[in-house]
């Protein structure tokens, strides 16, 4: 992070004595504007340091960039207050101060707070929680993207995952997928003459055969939460197989999970499969000589999006 010769950190106490002084300052809360209604810091305004306006916010409550101004987030170990000053700096105010521990110490402190629930503590919804129970996938909402490329192009589109569901007792996670083979659709071939013509080539027996194995799956039994389960970070590593063509390969990738305010979930994953480990070897040149323009890539990127119930 940057470094701001002028800022300063104020301790709660400080804080109150200007306050009990009447000391002229702005006093901004840099959360969202739902935790600044539930609770905040008597006098204090409200500037979400997460919102693009952030800048406008401030100005709307001091444009003087000599004024005194206290910033405070949600504890020691969130960055909001200290990327709120680094905004401020660079916008030309010159008398910013942070306060040390954000509300978390001001509430420790026996302090007072505002708001619809001053006494209610939120979680800071940082890490992966996940209840024991059987979590459905919703098919309406999930769905598996594909990018497939040779030396000249790229195309790419989805395919439609069929049902599925992910078990969650005792820290152990386990899962089941079912892929619907023939909903093979192309995106960036929309209105073109070749669109249908790369759809069928999909489907034929040169690639996922699908009139004889219209059905994919995807099992994995023992996946890992990582020690530390950031909920914008991989945070899920998945071992499971895959059974594509009717040849089951083992396939590895981690997914970042997270929690839906339905108590379902959501999990995405980026990896990329080598598509001759399920003997489709069209266009590879570890198999054929002579291509020409019929040769493709061994491998295909895949996006995979699961929203459960």
């Amino acid at each position: 992070m940057e470094k701001i010769n002028r800022l300063k950190e104020i301790s709660p106490d400080q804080l109150f004595r200007w306050m009990e002084a009447h000391k002229e300052f702005y006093l901004i809360d840099t959360l969202t504007k739902d935790h600044y209604q539930k609770r905040h810091i008597p006098n204090a305004k409200n500037a979400c340091v997460f919102e693009v306006s952030f800048m406008e916010q401030i100005e709307t409550i001091t444009a003087d960039k000599n004024a005194e101004i206290v910033l405070y987030g949600s504890s020691i170990r969130s960055m909001d207050a200290l990327t709120a000053a680094e905004k401020l700096d660079r916008g030309g105010y010159r008398h910013v101060s942070i306060l040390k521990g954000g509300i978390e110490d001001w509430r420790t402190a026996g302090l007072k707070l505002e708001g619809i629930s001053p006494d209610g503590l939120d979680a800071p919804n940082t890490l992966l929680e996940l209840a024991d129970r059987i979590y459905h996938v919703d098919t309406d909402q999930s769905i598996i993207e594909w990018i497939g490329r040779n030396a000249n192009t790229r195309h790419f589109g989805t395919i439609a995952i069929r049902s599925g569901a992910v078990t969650v007792k005792d820290g152990g996670i386990s899962g089941v997928f079912e892929i619907d083979m023939n909903s093979i659709k192309n995106t960036n071939l929309e209105g073109n003459e070749l669109q249908p013509v790369l759809i069928s080539h999909l489907n034929s027996d040169d690639f996922f055969f699908t009139k004889v194995f219209p059905a994919a799956r995807f099992s994995f039994s023992g996946a890992k939460i990582a020690e530390v389960p950031f909920l914008s970070s991989p945070n899920c590593q998945i071992n499971g197989t895959l059974e594509l063509r009717g040849i089951k390969a083992d396939q590895q990738f981690k997914a970042t999970v997270t929690g839906t305010a339905d108590n379902g979930l959501t999990a995405e994953a980026h990896f990329d499969i080598d598509r001759t480990n399920w003997n489709i070897i069209y266009g590879s040149t570890r198999f054929f000589e002579h291509l020409g323009m019929h040769l493709v890539f061994d491998l295909i990127s895949i996006q995979v999006r699961i929203v459960t119930i």
